[in-house]
């Protein structure tokens, strides 16, 4: 179990219902961080005194994702989530966007997480907001982002388990 970051904390817990609030954090979908000055109230108080570029980054990311979708699940990952939405019509496709998204470059990764997460709310399949917090924070490091790849690909790739139902 990974740490709940105490931004996940409030975002799940206190800005969850606050439809004021998830608004203005949808404010800064696509936007540099601090260009959507709605958000910061929400997002600052979380920076550390001197972040870096990237986690300044991710948190307003997260927080703008947020605002979109904020259905939060406690398992899972984005490999585990975008299988959910496969089905034998839209599987080619689906395995392309997916592809698409573990292959994004650290500048890119906003706009197939934008998609990615419209997707899930299209079909109404929770986050885990805690582990794609820590998903991001780890993909501007090469090889963090490798093991996070890795994660997300054998969730999305693997086969489904048959029930102990079916193999008695």
């Amino acid at each position: 179990m990974t740490e709940i970051h105490p931004f996940i904390s409030y975002l799940t817990g206190t800005l969850a219902k606050d439809r004021g609030a998830l608004a203005a954090l949808r404010r800064g979908l696509g936007q540099p961080p601090g260009h959507a000055p709605e958000m910061l109230r929400f997002v600052v108080p979380f920076l550390s005194e001197r972040p870096s570029r990237w986690e300044e980054s991710t948190l307003y990311l997260i927080a703008s994702l947020f605002g979109l979708h904020p259905a939060n699940t406690t398992s899972g990952n984005m490999g585990d989530h975008y299988a959910a939405l496969r089905t034998p019509e839209n599987k080619a496709g689906l395995e392309r966007r997916f592809t698409a998204l573990l292959a994004a470059h650290p500048d890119d990764l906003h706009v197939h997480l934008r998609q990615a997460v419209a997707r899930l709310k299209s079909e109404e399949i929770p986050v885990n907001w805690n582990q794609l917090f820590w998903d991001c924070r780890a993909w501007n490091h090469p090889e963090w982002r490798a093991d996070v790849r890795r994660r997300w690909a054998k969730s999305f790739w693997r086969e489904p388990q048959a029930s102990t139902l079916e193999t008695e």
